[in-house]
């Protein structure tokens, strides 16, 4: 498909020749009309003058854990077609069918060639993402330290973000909606030592590598998306450490906590950067429960009781039932419907909530979920063959700008009628006037 990875791709998704049934596609101005008849439609069209149509967005992240043992691996395993998970994947995406997906765990490569082919299999699937985001994250991006402290150079752990090679188990955004590239904030450089109250002092590490350790594990982003009304929704993506596998100094721990609490920094507008305006929605993998499971809990706590923020609390069939699994599931804390990730209870923390959606308090949530079927089901086997983690969704209605004209009383007296402009009218009565308008014509999205 050749879809850039720095810049989005901006062709249009259509639905056949010319565009001509595609919803996007702005109604075209008619002329002709006598002003008796230009009165009329005016008359008609206020009857549906206070209805402000809305569109629904489905907003989503997944771990999709599309990593392999080398660059370009996955690359192979998406065209091939014969990978179960890649196919599970791809399965599961175009079931939900999200308008913005950010995925996290995907391998990142320069070009581009992944991201490209994952979305040539989703259109395939008739889940077409015409435009993508991904930079290069801090996974496997070596650091001249040990900071592992295993006595050896450019292993994975002396990576900013741990990685065997450059780009292991990044992050991308597919995306319905146009997205502002240029307008990207790439907070992946921020170094760790700079966030304000940071738990970094205690982590062990020496002056040399302090000065050059950065926050993100993965990445920080903030992507603009172009709503159908014409404003702008903010995407915080992530994805963060995970709070283990480290020593007594709980360098994980410790990171992952302040990369979620990079977030309310940023909203409270503290860091180098201004806070962004609100509508946002902050996603990704914490890589921490709230409740359950090892880490440091007070950067997540707050996120998700901010009042700047919703908790819309998905839930799922699946999830519920695991409660059954036993193990650590069976002394949890918390609702077993909300958790995410599904980890051994063997030898893993068991099932825990570690995926979010959390839109502004100010948007209306309509709809959320967790994609966990039930167990057994044919649904449920994909779902695990594509991932320990699942598929978070949250449907956000948006309204839809309506266009206005601006009050032009000589048209009155040139078509000799006597009525007069309103200050705002309905689009639908647009297509046939030939009047300058103040906004572009509404837009509908397919899902």
């Amino acid at each position: 498909m050749g879809v850039s990875t720095c810049q989005p791709f901006y062709a249009w998704y259509r639905h056949g020749a010319g565009r001509a049934d595609d919803r996007r596609q702005a109604p075209q101005s008619k002329s002709g009309w006598s002003g008796r008849a230009f009165a009329g439609l005016i008359a008609g069209a206020l009857l549906v003058a206070s209805t402000v149509r809305a569109e629904n967005i489905r907003v989503a992240t997944f771990n999709v854990e599309l990593m392999r043992d080398g660059p370009g691996l996955m690359l192979r395993d998406i065209l091939n077609g014969q990978d179960a998970q890649a196919n599970a994947v791809v399965a599961v995406i175009a079931e939900v069918s999200p308008d913005v997906l950010l995925l996290t765990g995907f391998d990142y490569d320069r070009g581009g060639a992944a991201l490209s082919a994952l979305a040539g299999r989703l259109a395939d699937q008739g889940a077409a993402y015409s435009h993508v985001f991904a930079q290069r994250p801090n996974t496997g991006m070596m650091t001249a330290f040990d900071l592992d402290g295993d006595g050896a150079f450019r292993g994975p752990g002396d990576a900013q973000g741990f990685g065997h090679y450059s780009g292991e188990g990044g992050m991308a955004i597919l995306s319905r909606l146009p997205l502002d590239a240029d307008g990207a904030r790439d907070f992946s450089d921020y170094l760790w030592r700079d966030l304000p109250g940071n738990l970094l002092a205690e982590a062990g590490y020496s002056a040399e590598a302090v000065d050059e350790l950065r926050l993100s594990t993965t990445a920080h982003w903030d992507v603009p998306v172009t709503m159908p009304d014409g404003t702008t929704l903010h995407v915080l993506a992530y994805s963060a450490a995970p709070p283990v596998f480290d020593g007594p100094e709980d360098r994980n721990g410790r990171r992952n906590h302040d990369e979620t609490a990079f977030w309310t920094l940023y909203l409270d507008g503290v860091l180098p950067w201004p806070a962004p305006k609100a509508p946002v929605v902050i996603l990704g993998d914490g890589n921490l429960d709230s409740e359950d499971g090892d880490g440091r809990r007070n950067a997540i706590t707050a996120l998700l009781s901010d009042a700047r923020l919703q908790d819309p609390a998905p839930v799922s069939d699946g999830g519920r039932a695991g409660a059954e699994q036993g193990g650590p599931n069976a002394t949890q804390k918390g609702d077993p419907a909300r958790d995410t990730a599904d980890w051994p209870e063997d030898t893993g923390p068991g099932n825990l909530r570690v995926d979010y959606v959390l839109p502004s308090a100010g948007l209306r949530v309509i709809g959320s979920g967790v994609y966990w079927p039930t167990p057994g089901t044919p649904a449920a086997n994909v779902a695990m063959a594509a991932s320990r983690h699942r598929l978070v969704w949250v449907d956000i209605e948006m309204p839809q700008a309506q266009l206005r004209l601006t009050r032009r009383t000589t048209l009155a007296r040139r078509t000799g009628n006597a009525f007069s402009l309103w200050e705002s009218l309905p689009w639908p009565i647009l297509p046939f006037l030939s009047l300058p308008v103040t906004a572009s014509a509404p837009k509908s999205w397919p899902r």
